[in-house]
């Protein structure tokens, strides 16, 4: 009886139960928070280059959008009220200029375009700003790197992180409902 008594006691104290095992290789997640702190400066950066873009033009009066970016109308439509929304069909045209005003894509070389609204693919900042623009309305608008082409750049023009304008303009707004009737 004793020795069933220790085979029990051995027995039970044997099956504590599965231990977790450990990793191999603590993770401090110091290239995550490096990351991080070299886009912030990026992003400063990038941003005081175009508070200096803004200062030196005293002809236009900028204005900071949601997203991001800062923006001007060249020209504004009182007129209408409606903004793209998803799905609407918008025809438009744009060109890219870096902030020194040197021209990096012209509308000759982008050509009139005919954008489903988040449904085709354009750089974040565009995506964006189409849907902020009514029909026959024209602004210009300073991207910051992560709202354009970002750290892998357009594998043609544009760099890795670079800022750059955009004038673009909204010809006409073809509304979604429309194009079903």
């Amino acid at each position: 009886m004793r020795i069933l008594s220790i085979i029990f006691l051995i027995a039970l104290v044997g099956c504590g139960g599965p231990e977790a095992r450990r990793p191999v290789e603590v993770k401090s997640g110091s290239f995550f928070k490096q990351s991080v702190k070299r886009s912030k400066e990026l992003l400063a950066k990038e941003e005081k280059l175009m508070q200096d873009v803004m200062a030196n033009d005293t002809l236009h009066e900028y204005i900071h959008s949601a997203s991001g970016s800062w923006f001007y109308y060249d020209v504004k439509n009182e007129e209408v009220n409606y903004t793209p929304q998803p799905d609407d069909l918008v025809v438009m045209t744009y060109n890219i200029i870096s902030l020194k005003n040197d021209t990096i894509y012209s509308t000759d070389d982008i050509g009139t375009l005919t954008y489903k609204v988040d449904k085709q693919d354009l750089f974040p900042g565009l995506r964006n700003s189409v849907k902020m623009l009514k029909e026959g309305e024209t602004a210009t608008f300073l991207f910051p790197s992560s709202l354009g082409y970002g750290y892998h750049g357009d594998n043609d023009k544009i760099g890795i992180n670079v800022p750059f304008k955009v004038t673009l303009s909204i010809f006409k707004i073809e509304k979604e409902k429309e194009l079903i009737e």
